[in-house]
């Protein structure tokens, strides 16, 4: 019965309406030992198993139901209200000989796996709505002073001005990819790279840039745009507030157990630590904090909310990022 239990999730993993809500009817028979089933949506049945009474009005059972927000008894079949966030959702109509409070507790069994997918969902709807968010920050600024670094290199260093301009396509390619919300390790890292060599042409080679990586960490997925967007906050509430935008930037990532570190560091003016805590909250001024508080929320939605991002920094004395993600999840797969 466990076992059964268990696996519902998994049967309305999609909702009511999803392509497993008949295997759910079938299982949540076998736990009731009930000579049918019928899983019902607010406009109707959408899931049966088993086989009725004859002349079975499911529709003014259903009507009873949503009526009265509660368990319905016309031996030998008996309803029960579905919720999901506490709202009426659908009913669960049982045929058969069924104790009210067995009935009960299944119903709340499948109200409950109903609630972990509307969760599930939003949790979805959240994290693609902060990616669009992030890719609608691709910064004009940055856009402009990447072509005239460009631009000045055409004549002296043509050569370098073609590896530039291709770095420069990649990078907006790369950006406003629509593969998919994951991207690998390594795909981020050769994103942040392409970045941080058109920041380099920017600043003629002024900082410098060190990047350290374990190979068992680069196949692992992470949420799409999380690199790029620490490593731009570095460059410009970092470097370029340095006199002469001289520096250094260094990225590293490694295999902690079960986890997937990175970390990327600055030694830039750094920040009050309260006024980062405020950046990562979203209460911060936004032009101080270059898409971290929306990477910070996206790594909380897709791993949980003790993952996020941790700031270590000073005034002065520069700042360190650090992301920790599983290095394995269910549902998180680069595309």
């Amino acid at each position: 019965m466990l076992k059964e239990a268990r696996k519902l999730d998994g049967d309305l993993q999609d909702g009511l309406h999803g392509r497993g809500t008949p295997s759910a009817a079938r299982r949540l028979a076998r736990l009731l030992g009930a000579d049918a089933v019928v899983l019902a949506g607010l406009d109707g049945p959408v899931a049966e198993y088993g086989t009725l009474p004859p002349d079975t009005d499911v529709g003014a059972l259903l009507a009873q139901v949503y009526g009265r927000g509660g368990v319905i008894r016309q031996p030998p079949l008996f309803a029960a209200p579905l919720f999901v966030a506490e709202e009426l959702a659908g009913c669960l109509v049982v045929g058969g000989d069924i104790a009210q409070d067995e009935l009960s507790e299944v119903a709340g069994l499948a109200s409950d796996s109903l609630d972990h997918a509307e969760l599930r969902r939003s949790r979805e709807r959240i994290a693609a709505a902060d990616l669009r968010s992030l890719r609608a920050q691709i910064s004009p600024h940055f856009v402009h002073n990447a072509l005239a670094a460009i631009a000045a290199l055409i004549h002296a260093e043509p050569d370098r001005a073609r590896e530039l301009l291709s770095d420069f396509a990649d990078y907006l390619r790369y950006s406003f990819s629509s593969a998919g919300d994951y991207a690998t390790v390594a795909t981020e890292l050769q994103a942040t790279q392409t970045y941080l060599e058109l920041q380099r042409a920017r600043f003629r080679d002024r900082f410098h840039v060190t990047v350290r990586i374990a190979p068992e960490v680069l196949p692992v997925a992470i949420p799409f745009l999380v690199v790029q967007p620490i490593v731009e906050n570095a460059v410009r509430h970092g470097l370029e507030q340095k006199p002469g935008g001289e520096g250094q930037i260094s990225v590293s990532g490694v295999g902690e157990g079960p986890l997937c570190v990175i970390e990327i560091e600055d030694d830039g003016v750094g920040m009050d630590p309260e006024f980062a805590r405020a950046v990562l909250a979203g209460t911060g001024p936004p032009a101080n904090g270059v898409g971290l508080a929306n990477v910070d929320r996206r790594l909380r939605t897709v791993y949980g909310p003790e993952y996020g991002l941790v700031i270590e920094t000073a005034p002065g004395n520069g700042t360190k990022v650090v992301i920790r993600t599983p290095r394995f999840m269910r549902g998180v797969v680069a595309d």
